[in-house]
């Protein structure tokens, strides 16, 4: 039964992989650059302009929702209800992609540096950990929140 499991598990995973491995650049996406009208967003971390994609780039989307699952889930809700951490609905809405990004990237000089981050680790009465993704990770994530967000 074990092994069953294991193999339906496996299986599963490279399922997942492949699909999110297809149709990643459609000749219907274009790249706009979204910048930020608070220049506090800029100055801290790295992301000083974010490139979004129109329509949303569903292998990123696929992507962000597997590191969604493994790092974010068990703090950060898809609705607006908060668990750990703020719920994610609505965040695209509220934050920039360069804040989103910097806070992702960058989060121990955005929890220290940051006036947002700051008043939401006072709300959530936790310090977001830094989960250590890399650039392209924190994108696939961002990508994730926006399909979340209604985005298309």
């Amino acid at each position: 039964m074990r092994n069953k499991i294991l193999s339906a598990t496996v299986v599963f995973t490279l399922f997942v992989i492949v699909k999110c491995g297809i149709n990643t650049q459609s000749g219907n996406t274009t790249q706009t650059a979204v910048t930020s009208k608070d220049t506090a967003d800029k100055e801290i971390g790295s992301f000083k302009e974010v490139s979004l994609t129109h329509p949303l780039n569903e292998g990123m989307v696929c992507r962000g929702e597997l590191i969604y699952k493994a790092t974010c889930h068990d703090c950060h809700k898809l609705t607006t209800e908060k668990l750990i951490g703020p719920g994610w609905k609505g965040e695209t809405n509220r934050r920039t992609p360069e804040w989103i990004m910097n806070a992702v990237t960058h989060t121990n000089v955005m929890m220290d540096s940051n006036l947002v981050a700051q008043n939401l680790m006072e709300v959530c009465a936790v310090r977001m950990p830094n989960q250590n993704l890399s650039n392209e990770d924190a994108r696939n994530v961002l990508e994730f929140i926006r399909k979340n967000d209604g985005k298309n």
